[in-house]
């Protein structure tokens, strides 16, 4: 599930984000010595990079984003386009093994709460000197990538860059007229390359919690926008373009998953029937899920069942003889375009920089992407428990007013602390005691409790 926006203004969750915070010990600051060398780097004038301050770059992020990634500028080539993807050149700022890249080491990503996050590094950079911001001239690594009519990317250039941001706009308010010309041409071309593949990625909209008219909360989907899906084509094929660099040149640090085995599956489809959808039987996954509208409550929340159903994605160096596979993307795929909230990323773009350049990529590299596989699935790994934590908070608040009401649910799973069973008017999973059921079987079911503070729900079959 994704949740990542929570409207408390009386901070009646408050207490429960703050347990949240504490069980997971997320760090609220920063040690003083990496704030130290953190604003020492800051200071420090880009000396390697060319100047594309003439180019005309954008940043696109929600609203109040400030650790801005990316940048882009986009420039026609016959039937093709040049997607100019500006990066944070975060390795500009970070020396190996200094006070920043080791506190980054143990922190692994940025962690996302509803009511604030702790970033991979000190704001003083990652919303600062090195974000993209349109408040001067920013440090980047430029990957430009060819876009042919078919969607097919490849990687022409690589190289450092000082850049100047001309807007940064926002998801929520970019008009048409804002965007560059040939953004919704590019992301209309990688979907139609995704469909060829057979890719079967899953963008499930955000859940929001917030407070109605009578003070209780109630759960809202925000579906991706269209900027936002447009954006995100541009970090995919930019992703692709260099996970075939690297893996051609024998180098690299890969995003792999497998797609959800025969249980998942079936759960799914037990799923889809507690949300009352029509799931051919002779239809795959990946060809029901193009029928998905974000935009209806069921399939929103069946669209989230398939995230958590997912095996989970994870991370390998490159090894001989071996092609890492991306089976959502249905694609060699790599993470080279967030380096302010992700590690891993850092080091890819390191990776890239050297090679599109025929230089040998530095030693620091290649033995980080040896030890950033466990690393990250680590931190992903705790990052995913702290985003998981954050819904059971919300789902008990959302439920906390209805204790003594009855529920239609259905049977997904079985298991040694009872029946898993998915409502079928709200996207709440839990468990109950439920002898002689099968996967499949629908039950009535009591709320008995919902406790905010262990986040927990207690329900009893009635029928």
């Amino acid at each position: 599930m994704v949740m990542r926006a929570l409207r408390d203004p009386d901070r009646l969750l408050a207490d429960g984000l703050a347990a949240i915070r504490a069980q997971y010990r997320v760090p609220p600051a920063f040690p003083d010595e990496v704030q130290a060398a953190a604003e020492a780097a800051a200071r420090r004038a880009p000396t390697a990079h060319a100047d594309w301050t003439e180019r005309p770059f954008v940043t696109l992020d929600p609203a109040g984003a400030t650790d801005l990634d990316q940048a882009f500028a986009i420039e026609p080539a016959g039937a093709d386009f040049l997607l100019h993807y500006a990066i944070a050149d975060v390795a500009w700022f970070v020396d190996d093994g200094g006070e920043i890249d080791r506190e980054a080491w143990t922190r692994g990503v940025t962690t996302y709460l509803p009511d604030g996050k702790a970033g991979l590094y000190p704001p003083v950079l990652s919303e600062g000197a090195a974000s993209l911001l349109p408040d001067g001239p920013r440090p980047a690594v430029v990957f430009t990538t060819r876009i042919a009519p078919d969607g097919g990317a490849v990687l022409a250039g690589v190289q450092r860059a000082v850049i100047r941001s001309r807007a940064k706009l926002a998801y929520e308010t970019a008009a048409e007229d804002d965007l560059p010309p040939g953004l919704a041409e590019i992301a209309r071309r990688v979907a139609a390359a995704e469909d060829h593949r057979g890719a079967a990625r899953v963008d499930p909209p955000e859940q929001e919690v917030e407070r109605d008219g009578s003070g209780r909360f109630e759960l809202r989907f925000r579906p991706l926008l269209a900027s936002e899906k447009r954006n995100a084509a541009l970090s995919l094929a930019t992703n692709m373009a260099v996970a075939d660099l690297l893996q051609a040149h024998c180098t690299g640090l890969f995003r792999v998953m497998a797609v959800p085995d025969a249980h998942a599956e079936a759960r799914l489809r037990l799923t889809a029937r507690a949300f009352g959808m029509n799931w051919p039987a002779a239809a795959p996954l990946a060809q029901f899920e193009k029928t998905l509208d974000p935009l209806d409550p069921r399939h929103a929340a069946f669209m989230l069942a398939v995230r958590r159903a997912g095996q989970g994605a994870s991370y390998v160096p490159w090894r001989a003889g071996q092609t890492p596979w991306h089976a959502a993307m249905a694609a060699t795929y790599a993470h080279a375009t967030a380096p302010l909230r992700r590690l891993a990323d850092r080091y890819v773009v390191r990776a890239a920089l050297a090679v599109a350049n025929g230089q040998a990529v530095p030693e620091a590299v290649s033995a980080a992407f040896e030890r950033l596989p466990a690393v990250m699935d680590k931190a992903e790994a705790r990052s995913g428990q702290i985003e998981r934590a954050a819904i059971d908070l919300a789902e008990t608040a959302i439920l906390a007013h209805r204790t003594g009401e009855e529920f239609d649910a259905v049977v997904t799973d079985l298991g040694e602390t009872g029946a898993r069973i998915q409502l079928c008017d709200l996207p709440v999973v839990a468990r109950v005691a439920a002898d002689g059921v099968v996967p499949g079987a629908p039950l009535r079911v009591r709320l008995e409790s919902a406790d905010p503070a262990r986040r927990t729900l207690g329900f009893k079959r009635t029928a």
